[in-house]
């Protein structure tokens, strides 16, 4: 009786974090893609904008860009509070921290996997995008511009992190660890990790969908055989980076190839 009051009370746990945090916003990305693809406006002619302005005044802009950076981590504070340890390494169970047996510069190399992975996931990604977009299933990602103040970019770069930090620690890291503890096997867990990271994406429509899909599919099995998140961290980082910093300056130089119209 006790054990299974207790998988109920994890069971409730992470539908509260879900709820929280990626489950919701998987929720809301699927009623917008309902409301996408019911429109009479083909899903390619639609666009998806991401890092909108939050007020038409520079100085709130940044005030409401800067609260929603330091409550965006708020999911990530509750799943550090909830698998917190008390021996070191205290965060041994969200895969980060200094390892028991570490080695000298061991978080350079968990840096440097990162950014091979980040490649690795980038540059056929940039391709899916294109190629989604053409055959008609993917929005117009539209990006913030980067001339619009002079602390966008550093905004970016923050958000970027947010998304970073909350997605591998809460979507990768805490669902193993909890689904673990249910008794769900590994290739289960990876694959509902990639269908939640697929989900809140679906905003971007079907090709944002596949390639976040396809992306937690990779990083799951990473997380699996390193037992590690700073990859994870470092190579979602630089990818929203590229994202939120470098496409827009593509987009800028090369509108066409983007979808967008030239300026």
């Amino acid at each position: 009786m006790k054990i299974s009051a207790a998988r109920t009370r994890l069971r409730w746990e992470i539908g509260i974090v879900l709820a929280l945090s990626f489950g919701a916003s998987g929720v809301y990305a699927i009623v917008t893609i309902i409301e996408r693809v019911t429109r009479e406006t083909a899903l390619s002619s639609q666009t998806a904008t991401i890092n909108r302005p939050l007020d038409e005044r520079p100085l709130f802009d940044l005030i409401y860009q800067l609260l929603g950076f330091a409550f965006g981590l708020a999911p990530v504070a509750l799943v550090v509070f909830l698998l917190w340890s008390n021996t070191r390494p205290h965060l041994r169970r969200l895969g980060i921290g200094r390892p028991i047996d570490a080695k000298p510069l061991w978080w350079l190399r968990e840096a440097g996997g990162g950014v091979i992975l980040a490649a690795a996931i980038g540059i056929p990604g940039i391709a899916f995008y294109l190629f989604a977009k053409g055959i008609g299933i993917n929005t117009t990602v539209v990006p913030a511009a980067l001339d619009t103040y002079w602390w966008t970019v550093p905004i970016l770069i923050l958000q970027a992190l947010r998304a970073a930090l909350g997605e591998e620690l809460i979507v990768v890291a805490y669902l193993f660890e909890r689904l673990k503890r249910l008794g769900v096997g590994t290739v289960a867990t990876i694959v509902t990790s990639a269908l939640l990271r697929g989900s809140y994406h679906l905003y971007q429509g079907f090709g944002g969908f596949i390639g976040n899909v396809a992306m937690g599919l990779v990083f799951g099995w990473a997380y699996h055989r390193w037992g590690r998140s700073l990859p994870l961290i470092v190579a979602h980082w630089i990818l929203d980076i590229v994202s939120f910093v470098a496409y827009p300056l593509a987009v800028a130089l090369w509108p066409a190839l983007f979808g967008s119209p030239a300026k």
